[in-house]
């Protein structure tokens, strides 16, 4: 349980380092907001892909709270290792936006400005968290596990520059994007809308995975 709970924590402080870092750097390089967007979109898909197939024999790979919550309510994780996962996940996550902010530079931790508000941005989040956890669920239960990382750094990039959100898509990251005042942040009056949307995609999407894929093949849970 200690590895993959260390897995889960520095698994999500490189994805927020990856994506608070390539925002800053993308704002930095040019004044084409759409340059900017999709190359934090490419750069962000790839650096997922890339942790996911680094620690997925480890703990799973899921980074994300939303992954975890259907990972439960789909019994393949007890209430205890979940609760694990999504304290290292939030720990991690917060670990992950100072050390970016810090190698930019700039102060460990600035309280984000940007407004990321109104309904087409919680449903974009909404539709984007449940399409990546039910990517998820249903290749675990098809024994197709292996296309997890290509799979969900291709949709992450599609959303990061597809929906009116930017595609956060992860309680973990929307919450420790607060803490920078940069290309990548939040402010703290636009993040409840979006953990809630977050939180509800996770948790439907595992009763819809199981309809599309009613037989799970057998998992074996890292040690």
């Amino acid at each position: 349980m200690t590895r993959r709970i260390v897995a889960e924590g520095a698994g999500t402080a490189l994805l927020l380092y990856v994506i608070v870092g390539s925002g800053i750097a993308a704002a930095e390089a040019s004044d084409d907001a759409a340059l900017q967007l999709f190359a934090h979109a490419i750069v962000v898909g790839v650096g997922l892909g890339v942790l996911i197939a680094l620690f997925q024999s480890v703990s799973g790979s899921h980074f994300n709270p939303s992954v975890t919550i259907a990972f439960w309510r789909s019994g393949s994780m007890t209430p205890r290792e979940a609760g694990g996962y999504v304290v290292a996940q939030l720990t991690g996550a917060v670990t992950g936006v100072v050390a970016a902010n810090l190698s930019f530079d700039l102060a460990a931790v600035t309280v984000s400005s940007t407004s990321r508000d109104g309904a087409g941005r919680v449903g974009a989040e909404g539709i984007a968290t449940f399409v990546l956890v039910l990517v998820i669920l249903v290749l675990v239960r098809t024994d197709r596990a292996a296309a997890v990382p290509v799979a969900v750094g291709a949709w992450v990039s599609a959303i990061v520059f597809a929906t009116s959100s930017t595609g956060f898509a992860n309680p973990a990251v929307t919450g420790a994007r607060m803490f920078t005042d940069t290309y990548t942040g939040i402010a703290p009056a636009s993040v409840l809308g979006f953990l809630a949307a977050q939180v509800v995609a996770g948790l439907g999407a595992a009763p819809v995975a199981r309809f599309f894929a009613p037989s799970p093949a057998p998992v074996e849970t890292p040690t």
